[in-house]
C-alpha cells in the first residue's frame, strides 16, 4: 500500500456513515472477528445549551432593574439639588473649605457604590441576586432614614455617604447581571430600557425634592426617600435566577467554593478587559463633576431667579433618549465594536464639559446638557453588552464588579477638586475646563480594544488552525505502520537481504 493509498483509505473511511460501520462491526462480531469487543457510541451531550427566554418572566425583572437604576441614581444623580440645601444646613460663612467638604457627601456616596462592586459581584456569585439585592436595599432603606437623624456634615459621611451608597451598591449590581438570564438578542434593548430609569427619576426628582425641602426640610425629605428604598427591596424578589452558577456548585460537599472559584481571575488575562477596565475609570475623573456643581454654577452665573432644575431635567430627558436608541443600536453592532460607541459618547461628554464655562446665555447651557445627557445615555446603557463581549456571560459578574470598583476612585475625588478649585479661583471655570480633558484622554485609549481583539483572535484562530493540522498528521502516521515498515527497508540499502 502506497501513501496515496493509505490517504485514500483513511478518507474513505472517515466518510462511512454511522450506520453503515455499526453494520460492519456487527458483521465481525458474529464471525467472531471482535470477540471481547464492544461498540463504542458517541456519549450525548448532557446538558443542552442554555436559551434565553427573551422574555416572559424576563420583562418583570426588566421593570424591577428599571426601578432600581431609576432610585439609586435617580437620587444621586439629584444630589446638586441636596448640595445647596446641605450648605445652608451645615455651612458658616467662616469656613472657607464649604464647598469642598460638602461635595465629600455626593461624592463619598457615589464613590462608595462603586467601590464595593468588586465585593457585590463575590456575593452575587456566592448567594445569587435576589438575596444580595433585598439585603442591599434594606441597608441602603436605614442608611437613608439614619442621615434625616444627623446635625453635622461629617456624620453624613458615615450615614450618607458609606451606609446608603454600600446597601445602594448591594441593590444595583445584581440587577445588571440577572438581565443576562433572560436577555441576550434584546440584551441591548432591555439595558436601554433599564438604565432609562435613572432618566425618569432624574428628570423628575429635583422638582420634587425642591417642594419638599421648600416645604418639610432636609430631614424630612430624606424620610420620605426611604419610601423607594422599600419599594425597591420588593423589586429585588423578583431577582428568580435562570443560569447555573458554577461558583455556588460544590462538587467536594464543602459549605462554600474554593478560593480559585470566588475570586475570578480569569478574566485579567484577556489585555482587551484590561484596557476597558483602566480606560473607563481614566475617562471618567470629570464626569460626575456637572451633576454635583451644575446647580450653583448655574445660581452664581444667573442668578437666584434662575430655573436650575430644567437643566437637570434635560439631562434626564436625552439620557433616557440615548439609552433607548443607542441600545438598541449596540445591538447591530457586531462584537467588541460596541466600544467605538463608547468612545464617541466620551469625546462628546468632555467637550460638552468645557463649554458650560463659555455659555453665558441659559439657552446655550440647555443645548450643551441636552447633547450631554444623550452620549451620557450612550455611555451607560452599553456597558454590560461590552463586558458580555469581552469575558462571556459565565464571568460577567466580576467582570462589571472590578470594572466598577474601579471607577470608584474617580467618581469620588473628581467633585471634591472641583469645589476646592471654587474655593481658591472664586469660579467653577477651570474646574469644568479640566473636567473635560478626562473623557476626551480615556476615549482614546478604548480605541485600542478592537485592534488586540482581532489580534487575539487572529492568533487563536492559527493556533487552533496549527493544532487540527498536527492531530490530522498524527492520525495519518498511525494509521499506516506497514508502509511506513516498507519505505525505511526501500531506503536502507543493508535492510534488503
Amino acid at each position: 500500500m502506497t501513501d496515496n493509498d493509505c490517504a485514500t483509505t483513511k478518507d474513505a473511511i472517515g466518510t462511512v456513515p454511522t450506520t453503515e460501520s455499526e453494520g460492519v462491526t456487527e458483521d465481525k462480531r458474529q464471525n467472531g472477528e471482535s470477540k471481547g469487543t464492544t461498540t463504542e457510541k458517541i456519549p450525548e451531550a448532557d446538558t443542552k445549551e442554555f436559551e434565553h427566554p427573551e422574555g416572559g418572566w424576563g420583562w418583570v425583572v426588566m421593570l424591577a432593574a428599571m426601578w432600581c437604576n431609576g432610585s439609586v441614581f435617580g437620587i444621586q444623580n439629584s444630589f446638586g439639588i441636596l448640595y445647596v440645601s446641605l450648605l445652608a444646613e451645615f455651612g458658616s460663612s467662616n469656613d472657607e473649605d464649604l464647598r469642598f467638604k460638602t461635595a465629600w457627601v455626593g461624592s463619598l456616596s457615589m464613590g462608595v457604590i462603586f467601590f464595593c462592586s468588586p465585593i457585590v459581584s463575590i456575593c452575587t456569585d456566592l448567594v445569587g441576586c435576589r438575596i444580595t439585592a433585598v439585603a442591599g436595599a434594606a441597608v441602603a432603606l436605614v442608611g437613608l432614614l439614619s442621615s434625616s437623624f444627623v446635625s453635622s456634615l461629617e456624620a453624613m459621611y458615615f450615614t450618607y455617604g458609606i451606609v446608603f451608597a454600600c446597601g445602594c451598591s448591594f441593590a444595583y449590581q445584581p440587577s445588571l447581571v440577572i438581565l443576562g438570564h433572560y436577555f441576550k438578542k434584546r440584551l441591548g434593548l432591555v439595558n436601554g430600557i433599564v438604565t432609562a430609569g435613572s432618566s425618569v427619576f432624574t428628570v423628575s426628582l429635583p422638582f420634587l425634592l425642591s417642594m419638599l425641602l421648600t416645604r418639610v426640610g432636609l430631614a424630612n425629605t430624606l424620610r420620605a426617600l426611604t419610601v423607594f428604598m422599600f419599594i425597591l427591596m420588593l423589586a429585588g424578589f423578583t431577582y428568580k435566577p435562570l443560569v447555573p452558577n458554577p461558583a455556588a456548585a460544590s462538587k467536594t460537599g464543602r459549605r462554600f467554593p474554593p478560593m480559585s472559584k470566588i475570586f475570578n481571575i480569569r478574566i485579567w488575562k484577556s489585555l482587551g478587559y484590561r484596557i476597558w477596565a483602566f480606560g473607563i475609570p481614566a475617562a471618567l475623573y470629570g464626569y460626575f463633576v456637572p451633576y454635583v456643581h451644575l446647580m450653583k454654577h448655574v445660581k452664581e452665573v444667573f442668578g437666584e431667579e434662575a430655573n436650575k432644575e430644567v437643566l437637570l431635567m434635560c439631562i434626564g430627558i436625552t439620557s433616557g433618549v440615548g439609552r433607548l436608541i443607542f441600545g438598541r443600536v449596540a445591538d447591530y453592532v457586531p462584537g467588541v465594536n460596541k466600544v467605538f460607541l463608547q468612545v464617541s459618547s466620551f469625546l462628546v461628554i468632555g467637550l460638552m464639559s468645557m463649554m458650560i464655562p463659555l455659555c453665558r446665555i441659559f439657552g446655550g447651557l440647555i443645548a450643551v446638557c441636552l447633547l450631554m445627557g444623550l452620549f451620557d445615555g450612550c455611555f451607560i446603557c452599553i456597558m454590560a453588552p461590552i463586558a458580555f463581549e469581552l469575558v462571556g456571560s459565565q464571568d460577567v459578574s466580576q467582570a462589571i464588579g472590578f470594572l466598577l470598583g474601579m471607577m470608584s476612585v474617580p467618581m469620588m475625588v473628581g467633585p471634591p477638586i472641583a469645589g476646592y478649585l471654587r474655593d481658591r479661583l472664586g469660579s467653577y471655570d477651570v474646574a469644568f475646563y479640566l473636567a473635560g480633558i478626562p473623557p476626551i484622554v480615556g476615549g482614546a485609549l478604548l480605541c485600542l480594544i478592537p485592534w488586540v481583539e482581532a489580534k487575539r483572535k487572529k492568533k487563536a484562530f492559527e493556533t487552533e488552525k496549527e493544532a487540527v493540522q498536527t492531530m490530522l498528521e498524527s492520525k495519518n502516521f498511525s494509521k499506516c505502520p506497514a508502509d511506513r515498515g516498507s519505505a525505511d527497508k526501500s531506503a536502507d540499502p543493508e535492510s534488503v537481504i
